[in-house]
């Protein structure tokens, strides 16, 4: 009797609205967390400096800045990777799932590829400004805005302007949505 009840209460289609729309806040929490760690360095949203280094302090125990400036990258590639691994993972059990409706697995499905586009023009933005001189690069795309962080003590109008011009030329995103940190 108790599996009757089950099974009638998983094919439900209460069952799968409450799947999918779980599923979406997930990836909303996702979202939100990639956004607090990239897009708000100066802690703007009131809840401090996001745990990110800024390049200041006590470098005797890393062996100077140049190491610290090679962990920050590092360590930003890292937490953008588990972020869109996490987000990734959601899509995929959305995507898959028997109990989605066909229009949440399109859904996850387009949301895939943008991720993978978003990668791909990651790492073409973060090749090109290499190219340009700059030692450490990390782009990271949301939707319809672009951070760039660079390694780089002063940033002059020139470099800015070309930075501009790769991420225009590589995502079609105008400058405006498009913010340069120098690191």
């Amino acid at each position: 009797m108790k599996n009757e009840k089950a099974k009638k209460f998983f094919s439900s289609r209460a069952t799968k609205s409450l799947a999918v729309l779980l599923a979406v806040v997930l990836i909303g929490v996702a979202v939100y967390a990639n956004y607090r760690i990239f897009y708000d360095p100066t802690g703007a949203m009131g809840y401090g400096d996001n745990n990110m280094d800024d390049g200041t302090g006590d470098t005797s125990a890393t062996g100077g800045a140049a190491d610290e400036g090679e962990d920050y990258f590092s360590l930003t590639v890292l937490n953008r990777q588990q972020s869109r691994d996490e987000a990734i993972d959601v899509l995929k059990l959305v995507s898959e799932s028997d109990e989605a409706t066909e229009e949440a697995k399109a859904e996850a499905s387009d949301k895939l590829a943008q991720i993978a586009l978003d990668i791909q023009n990651e790492a073409n933005i973060e090749t090109l400004v290499k190219a340009k001189g700059f030692t450490d690069c990390v782009a990271v795309i949301s939707e319809d805005s672009v951070s760039v962080i660079v390694g780089a003590e002063e940033l002059q109008a020139a470099e800015a302007a070309q930075i501009f011009a790769i991420v225009y030329e590589t995502t079609g995103i105008s400058p405006e949505n498009i913010s340069i940190i120098n690191k």
